[in-house]
């Protein structure tokens, strides 16, 4: 039985041993083919994100190009610049603001000039409300990036989120077109906004998996797009440190404002998340501005919105196979049992064998295999082993006749040697009575010979004759028996 069980152990071992190996295989190569088409789905929907992202930005552009030529032809009219304004604004549903500021003293009179319209709020309902204004926030705008950086440069483009004290009320990304006079001298600044929020729900509306989403950093590390409206408003990414934020995620976040492609992962309380990130550069144009921005684009996944189904796979593949080691098991369980049937009727002859059962017998067998050699090989030495038992125990038989007979006769001898003893110490014990009395009556006679009288003599004399014939008819009675028993010693040798 052990030894079935050991076997059994083997075949499952062996089995479960080519599983392993099997789902091993499968598992690294299913996981290296997901993890490349993986790939290539961040790629095109980072390229997908990069577009859009791209003509966003474009029609902001466009519109602004659109307002730049004539703005320069009436730059002596400082009302027309609110009219500019108002119509960038109207003109384009992803423009919340934008602002028309000229140099310190460009218009006689006026030290600051500022013409800025804006949409009241983010809100739906307060969307098409638009309020004129000529400040932004409580600093001048000479203080401003905004305006100060494009002013010192002549650099057209998108510079990084306001946020905070830089903005009124949300988050914004601005595109500053400086222009120049007839002298071509730069006196101001075209400022115009647009919502971060506005822009992530923009991107985000399309996700790129279940529970994925996309992300725009800025070289500063600030967030331009993420689903989150918080991290919106944070200055930078790197102030989550402070919110018990993994270690990991602000690693990933870091690895992308330095300008790298790739994949990292990192942790989170619900799980482990992958981010493929690149660096945001945007398609060449004629007349585009420049399109390196240090931006980062990525897309953001859980491991289960990748990994996910090819985990489920595994599992199921898995499931079968460990229904399928069961049925393999219950199988070959069968084939053993079936197969060692033979062996187990060995085994159990053997033992009742050893136990002293002989009479048991194997039936014959018509197989062909080992174990059917083995078990007519076993039939025929129990019919040897039988005969050569049944042999013993007749000359065990006999044996015990012969030794009963010698232990009668053995018990018979011990009870005449008894009765001889007996008759010994019994004549042994008569004559020495007769001899005390001989000696006495010598020892009388001898020692008072001359006080006794003669009848005491006499009887003294005769006294001594009698006892010595008894001692002498004693002596001889123990004479013949010694010479008799001695006869039948010889004659039983």
């Amino acid at each position: 039985m052990q030894r079935k069980f050991s076997l059994k152990i083997q075949v499952l071992g062996v089995a479960l041993l080519l599983l392993a190996m099997t789902l091993g295989i499968l598992a690294y190569f299913s996981h290296q083919a997901l993890r490349k088409e993986a790939m290539r789905d961040a790629e095109q929907t980072l390229e997908g994100t990069v577009q859009s992202i791209d003509n966003i930005l474009l029609s902001v552009e466009q519109a602004t190009g659109n307002v730049y030529s004539d703005l320069l032809e009436h730059l002596d009219d400082p009302d027309r610049m609110f009219t500019y304004s108002r119509k960038l604004v109207e003109s384009n549903p992803n423009i919340v603001g934008c602002a028309i500021c000229f140099k310190p003293g460009y218009y006689p009179g006026k030290d600051l000039f500022m013409a800025y319209v804006h949409r009241k709020s983010s809100a739906p309902e307060d969307r098409s409300t638009l309020v004129t204004s000529e400040t932004f926030t409580d600093r001048p705008y000479t203080e401003q990036v905004w305006y100060a950086e494009p002013m010192n440069t002549g650099n057209i483009g998108w510079i990084d989120p306001l946020k905070g004290s830089d903005t009124e009320d949300e988050p914004l990304i601005t595109f500053c077109l400086p222009f120049s006079d007839k002298n071509d001298e730069r006196i101001g600044v075209i400022a115009v906004d647009m919502s971060l929020h506005q822009l992530s729900q923009i991107i985000l509306s399309t996700k790129p998996s279940e529970n994925g989403y996309c992300v725009l950093l800025a070289r500063n590390g600030s967030y331009i797009v993420h689903p989150d409206k918080e991290k919106l408003t944070n200055p930078k990414v790197f102030s989550q440190k402070e919110r018990n934020v993994d270690f990991s995620e602000i690693e990933a976040a870091e690895v992308m404002v330095a300008g790298e492609s790739g994949m990292k992962v990192f942790h989170r309380k619900d799980g482990d998340w992958c981010v493929f990130y690149k660096p945001f550069e945007r398609a060449e144009w004629v007349g585009k501005p420049s399109g390196n921005f240090g931006w980062s684009v990525g897309v953001v996944y859980p491991e289960d919105d990748i990994f996910g189904s090819h985990n489920i796979l595994l599992w199921q593949v898995l499931a079968i196979a460990v229904v399928g080691l069961l049925l393999f098991f219950l199988l070959s369980n069968w084939i053993i049992r079936r197969q060692l049937k033979p062996v187990e009727q060995l085994a159990h002859s053997a033992n009742h064998i050893a136990d002293g059962n002989f009479n048991e017998i194997l039936p014959y067998t018509d197989r062909q295999d080992e174990i059917g050699l083995l078990q007519n090989r076993f039939e025929q030495m129990q019919h040897s082993l039988q005969k050569q038992v049944d042999e013993l125990n007749e000359e065990t038989t006999q044996l015990r006749q012969h030794g009963d007979m010698l232990r009668a006769a053995y018990n018979k001898t011990i009870e005449t040697d008894e009765m001889k003893t007996s008759f010994l110490h019994y004549m042994a014990d008569q004559m020495t009575v007769s001899t005390e009395n001989i000696d006495k009556s010598t020892t009388k006679l001898c020692n008072d010979y001359q006080n006794l009288s003669d009848n005491e003599i006499d009887e003294l004399v005769d006294n001594i004759q009698r006892k010595s014939q008894t001692f002498l008819e004693l002596l001889k009675h123990v004479a013949h028996f010694a010479e008799t028993d001695t006869g039948k010693g010889t004659r039983h040798e």
